[in-house]
C-alpha cells in the first residue's frame, strides 16, 4: 500500500464518524505496515475543529506505520474548507512520532505552531496557507534538519495570518542553515518585491538549484534586482509564475538566457492593488 487519504465528509461527521476512528481502522489493516504516504484531508468541520481531535491517536499508533515516509495534514479543497479557515495546532509531536518521515506538508495556518524541529531524515517541508505566522518562520529558522532538500513556504498576507516582515524571512536566506537545501520557495507573498531584492544577493543562492518566488505580488521592482544578480544566473531554475511584471520586463527575461518561469501575468486593479494567488 503506497498511499492512503483519509477524509471525513460533512455527512460523515453529522453521522458520528470521526478521523480518530478512520486512523484506528487503517492501523488495524495488515497493509498498514507497508504504507508510505498518509494524507489527512478534512477531519470534519475543520473550520471549528483542530487536529487535536485525532493527533493523539495518530501518535499512539505511529508504530503501526513503520514505512511511512510522507505525511500531509489538511489536504482539502476550498469547497470543503477555505485555506484560511482551516484550524491547525502545534504539530511538532507528529515529527517526533515519525522518525523515518521524509516529507511533511501542512495546509492551513490558523492556530499553527511548530517548536524548533529536530529530525534526522526529513527532506521536504511544505506549508500551504494564506498567511504564515512569524512564530512559525522563527521556529523553522531554528530547526535542525540536516537532510532537508526542499523548503516551500506560502507567506501570504497579514489579513490571513502573516504578521511578519522581511526581517522574519531573512534568517532563511543564510547559507548553510540547511546544508543540503537545493529548493527554496518563499512564495505567495504580499511583500514579494522586498523578498526578491533580499534574495537576489543572498548567500543561500550559492547552494540552491531552484529559487521559487511565485504566486505573489512580484513587479518590475523586484525583477530588476533579480536580473542584475550574478548569483541568480547560476541557478538551474527560477520560478516567478503568477506575477505583476510588465510586458517589457517579460521580454527582458526571455532575452536573459536564464531558465525562468514567467507565466500567469496578472494585472493590478485601478488602485494598483496587487494580490497573491492564495489568501482566503
Amino acid at each position: 500500500m503506497q498511499e492512503v487519504k483519509l477524509t471525513v465528509s460533512y455527512d460523515d461527521y453529522e453521522n458520528g464518524i470521526r478521523m480518530e476512528t478512520l486512523i484506528r481502522e487503517l492501523a488495524a489493516k495488515p497493509e498498514a505496515g507497508s504504507l508510505e504516504s498518509l494524507i489527512i484531508g478534512d477531519w470534519g468541520q475543520a473550520y471549528e475543529n483542530s487536529p487535536d481531535e485525532f493527533m493523539g491517536t495518530l501518535i499512539e499508533l505511529a508504530p503501526s506505520f513503520p514505512s511511512l515516509k510522507k505525511l500531509f495534514i489538511g489536504d482539502m479543497g476550498f469547497e470543503e474548507c477555505e485555506v484560511s479557515w482551516i484550524i491547525q495546532t502545534d504539530l511538532t509531536q507528529l515529527l517526533v512520532a515519525f522518525p523515518e518521515l521524509k516529507s511533511f506538508t501542512v495546509k492551513g495556518s490558523s492556530g499553527l505552531s511548530l517548536e524548533p524541529i529536530e529530525h534526522a531524515k526529513l527532506e521536504e517541508l511544505i506549508i500551504i496557507c494564506g498567511g504564515l505566522p512569524k512564530s512559525v518562520l522563527a521556529s523553522i529558522a531554528r530547526a535542525k534538519l540536516p537532510e532537508l532538500r526542499k523548503l516551500e513556504l506560502y507567506l501570504g498576507v497579514d489579513d490571513y495570518g502573516f504578521d511578519g516582515s522581511l526581517q522574519d524571512v531573512h534568517p532563511l536566506l543564510k547559507q548553510g542553515l540547511f546544508p543540503k537545501l537545493v529548493y527554496l520557495g518563499l512564495k505567495d507573498s504580499e511583500i514579494q518585491d522586498e523578498i526578491a531584492k533580499a534574495a537576489a544577493e543572498a548567500p543561500i543562492l550559492d547552494q540552491l538549484e531552484i529559487l521559487d518566488l511565485s504566486e505573489g505580488t512580484l513587479s518590475d521592482e523586484g525583477a530588476e534586482a533579480l536580473l542584475a544578480s550574478d548569483k541568480i544566473k547560476k541557478l538551474k531554475h527560477l520560478n516567478l509564475s503568477y506575477h505583476y511584471m510588465t510586458d517589457e520586463m517579460l521580454i527582458r527575461w526571455k532575452r536573459s538566457g536564464i531558465s525562468v518561469d514567467v507565466s500567469e501575468q496578472q494585472q493590478s486593479d485601478e488602485d494598483d492593488w496587487r494580490y497573491p494567488s492564495l489568501t482566503e
